[in-house]
C-alpha cells in the first residue's frame, strides 16, 4: 500500500510567474497564482507543476556531477521532435544537447528560461 499520493513538482526560480507561463506555453493548461512567490500550472491530464520564488536561485550546471549539478529534470514526449525543438527555443529555452545521433537517441536536452534542464523525447 502506498504511503503517499503524488501532488506536484516545484521548481525554484527568480521569476515564478514567467516560468509558469513558459511551461504553460509548452504543455498547455492554466496558470494560477497562489501568492506573489508561488504559481501553479495545472497541466492537461491532471498534472501540476509549481514555481516558487527563490531570489538567490542559481541554475544547475548541466551535465556536471558536482555540488551545483542537475537536481531534477522534466521529460516531455513529443510527436515531432524538430517542430517541438523550434517551438521551445522560440519560447526562450536554451539548447543544451541536441545530438540525438541521427534519431537513434530518442531525446534532446534543453534548459528552461530559469536554467532547469528538460528533455523533449520521441513518442
Amino acid at each position: 500500500m502506498a504511503i503517499a499520493t503524488y501532488s506536484l513538482v516545484a521548481l525554484d526560480c527568480r521569476e515564478p510567474e514567467s516560468l509558469a507561463r513558459f511551461y504553460a506555453d509548452v504543455l498547455g493548461g492554466e496558470v494560477k497564482q497562489y501568492n506573489e512567490d508561488w504559481y501553479d500550472l495545472y497541466a492537461p491530464g491532471g498534472h501540476r507543476i509549481s514555481f516558487q520564488r527563490a531570489e538567490g536561485h542559481q541554475p544547475p550546471k548541466w551535465p556536471q556531477a558536482s555540488a551545483d549539478s542537475q537536481q531534477l529534470h522534466l521529460d516531455f514526449t513529443v510527436p515531432d521532435m524538430d517542430r517541438a525543438q523550434e517551438e521551445v527555443l522560440a519560447l526562450g529555452a536554451t539548447a543544451l544537447d541536441l545530438d540525438d545521433q541521427g534519431g537513434e537517441r530518442g531525446f534532446r536536452v534543453f534548459a528552461d528560461p530559469a536554467g532547469h534542464p528538460f528533455c523533449l523525447c520521441r513518442e
